[in-house]
């Protein structure tokens, strides 16, 4: 039986989030089918979560939760050794609205179990309701029979903020001080919260995402750790990439940085595609009221950054683009013990994430 645990923290019962690059047990999603999101009432980006989740079962197990309404459509699209859950759900963002899972030193599994709100709320969140997506952490540590924190009265997405398992974590204040989380809460607050549930010691604050419409600037797009005292960053010298500013400052903030180890970090750079990724109007996207609208022209967050760091694999966005290649390459440099695997995601990104916003590890015990 999970329990929900609410009069103590992680940290004070000694479990703490694993860096991704840590052995994991298994990797959850959530099968997307929102016609308001995707285009053609989701069957472009259902090959594409196929394909993702294929890429990941060659070294993970595989776990996919499916509403009942595709649920036979679901399983009959992934291969067998993929396992499916029923389960409501009101978009497929499993990386913010699922648990963070937490590990102590015994081999015990718990989770934190963040309150969501579909990016911002009432005040810029991206559809209404979210209730059900706000059950997924919950239903999934029922799943497995994991005692969770619920955060009640606190935000947070999983994709908005990275650790590497030894004591710091990566966020930017682009999301984390938006009005739509805890705008009753200090950033000193906020702090100590991430302190506490993740159970770290230094938080590194970057300052602006690529993504401010939707995810009001993720990290997972920007940065994240490759290793102890290494991270990843984004990088590119052509003014005209609309990433071009949050890449170069987010590169010279960690360049200055120490961990809490007090390791100056090492930073590998990753490239942006040449082109950008854009919606096209004459998608067939469902108008529904309640959910932000995608307009002709709007300016897609095609970043190769939203990986995803799994046992002996990495799975990583391409596009299409002449820079696929390349950053391949440079993801095999930072990861020269894995096998680099490039799924082209262009139809995730078209619904506003990747392969590290749609995917949630779960670590060995």
């Amino acid at each position: 039986m999970a329990k929900r645990i609410e009069a103590t923290t992680p940290k004070q019962d000694g479990f703490r989030m694993p860096a991704e690059y840590a052995p994991q047990e298994k990797v959850w999603m959530i099968w997307p089918e929102r016609p308001d999101n995707w285009r053609d009432g989701g069957k472009p980006v259902q090959e594409a979560f196929t394909e993702v989740a294929k890429a990941i079962s060659k070294f993970t197990p595989m776990n996919v939760v499916v509403s009942q309404q595709q649920f036979q459509n679901c399983r009959r699209q992934l291969p067998p050794e993929i396992t499916v859950y029923e389960m409501s759900n009101n978009d497929a963002w499993i990386r913010d609205c699922g648990p963070t899972f937490l590990i102590n030193d015994k081999g015990d599994l718990r989770a934190a179990d963040w309150e969501f709100n579909a990016w911002g709320g009432l005040v810029d969140g991206l559809y209404f309701p979210w209730d059900q997506d706000d059950l997924v952490a919950q239903k999934v540590c029922e799943i497995e029979h994991v005692d969770s924190y619920r955060t009640t009265g606190f935000v947070l997405e999983g994709g908005s903020f990275h650790v590497d398992g030894e004591g710091t974590v990566l966020t930017t204040e682009m999301c984390l001080l938006s009005e739509g989380r805890n705008p009753h809460m200090s950033k000193e607050e906020i702090e100590k919260m991430l302190c506490d549930y993740l159970n770290v010691e230094k938080v590194l604050w970057l300052g602006d995402g690529i993504d401010p419409e939707e995810t009001n600037g993720h990290v997972d797009d920007v940065a994240c750790f490759v290793a102890p005292g290494e991270v990843a960053c984004i990088y590119t010298e052509d003014e005209k990439s609309p990433f071009y500013e949050a890449a170069q400052d987010a590169y010279k903030r960690l360049s200055e940085m120490t961990d809490a180890k007090g390791r100056k970090l090492k930073v590998h750079k990753l490239c942006c595609p040449v082109e950008t990724v854009t919606i096209d109007g004459n998608f067939k996207i469902d108008y529904v009221e309640g959910t932000m609208p995608r307009e002709d022209g709007d300016i897609c967050i095609a970043s190769y950054m939203n990986f995803l760091i799994t046992n002996d694999g990495v799975i990583v966005p391409q596009y299409g683009d002449e820079n696929d290649a390349l950053a391949l390459e440079q993801v095999k440099e930072m990861f020269p013990d894995k096998e680099i695997v490039g799924v082209n995601t262009v139809e995730v990104v078209y619904g506003g994430g990747n392969i590290h916003c749609i995917t949630q590890q779960q670590p060995k015990r």
